[in-house]
């Protein structure tokens, strides 16, 4: 492992935990402005996965647009290994980023995908704290998966899927792959 993935490792580690709930904004917070961008469907958990998918990137490219950095490309195979994370979180009722025993990269490297930096957000939510717009909020204020939205990536991978997690039905299980190719 390089140092960099060491570092994404344990900050994506450190905030694994605030992943599993989500407890809403504060009263009086202010609202993100990325929150506020014309990304459609931003409340709709029961969307198809696919457009839910599509507001988050657009949430994404949105925040990173404020701050003066380049949108993020979605390839497909980012995408495809995102939407595998997810499963193997669900079909091993295991929220983690090393879900099944898996190394966080596990997904990306078996897509054939070839960076020099991989990054990884996950979270999970029912009710209205799955929508995009909830769980994009929690990984705004969380500093690790702030980081890799807002960092040195140029690619991303978004994948949602719908189950069981740990006792909780209808369980949203999101992941975000993220990528800087060599």
């Amino acid at each position: 492992m390089s140092w960099s993935r060491r570092t994404l490792a344990a900050a994506a580690s450190f905030a694994a935990a605030a992943c599993v709930l989500f407890v809403g904004l504060r009263a009086g917070a202010a609202v993100p402005a990325a929150l506020r961008a014309p990304c459609p469907g931003q409340n709709a958990a029961g969307a198809p996965a696919g457009a839910q998918e599509k507001t988050m990137l657009c949430l994404v490219n949105r925040a990173r647009g404020q701050r003066g950095l380049d949108p993020l490309a979605a390839p497909a195979s980012l995408a495809r290994a995102a939407a595998r994370k997810s499963a193997d979180i669900l079909r091993c009722d295991e929220f983690s980023h090393e879900a099944c025993g898996r190394e966080f990269t596990y997904w990306i490297e078996q897509v054939g995908y070839r960076g020099c930096r991989e990054g990884e957000n996950i979270a999970y939510g029912s009710g209205s704290y799955a929508t995009p717009r909830s769980i994009f909020q929690m990984w705004m204020r969380s500093s690790g998966h702030r980081e890799n939205i807002l960092g040195a990536y140029q690619d991303t991978g978004i994948g949602l899927q719908v189950g069981r997690l740990e006792g909780h039905g209808g369980a949203h299980v999101w992941t975000q792959e993220f990528g800087a190719p060599c």
